[in-house]
C-alpha cells in the first residue's frame, strides 16, 4: 500500500478520509522504512478482526470510541488516549458507533 500525497498547510484529519456506509476506509498517510502512519474512519458495527502484525504499533482514537482486544483483553478507548499494540499479540479493533483512528506502525530499520 503506498501513502496518498497529504495537501499542504494543516488539514483537518476528518478530511483526509470518506467514511464507507457498512464498513471501514483507510488511508495511508505516510510510509517509509521505519513505518507507516494510516488514517481509518469505521462505521458503526465495524472494525479489524483479530490479526497480528510482526511490528510495534499504536492506535490514537479521533472521534467515537474504540473497543481494542490485545491478547484478549477490552479496552475501550477514545480520542485523547493512545493503546499500544505489541509486535506479535493478536489484537482486534471492534466499534458500536461511528468512530476514526490514526495507526501509528514502527518498523525496525533494515540490517546495514
Amino acid at each position: 500500500m503506498t501513502a496518498t500525497p497529504l495537501p499542504s498547510g494543516a488539514p483537518p484529519l476528518a478530511s483526509l478520509i470518506t467514511p464507507t456506509t457498512g464498513g471501514n476506509a483507510s488511508r495511508v498517510l505516510a510510509k517509509t522504512t521505519g513505518g507507516s502512519l494510516t488514517l481509518f474512519a469505521f462505521d458503526a458495527g465495524e472494525g479489524l478482526s483479530e490479526h497480528t502484525s510482526p511490528f510495534e504499533a499504536f492506535v490514537l482514537p479521533l472521534e467515537g470510541a474504540l473497543t481494542l482486544v490485545v491478547g484478549g483483553v477490552a479496552t475501550v478507548a477514545g480520542p485523547g488516549t493512545i493503546v499500544r499494540l505489541p509486535a506479535g499479540v493478536p489484537h482486534a479493533v471492534e466499534t458500536t458507533a461511528p468512530a476514526r483512528m490514526l495507526l501509528v506502525m514502527l518498523r525496525e530499520a533494515p540490517p546495514a
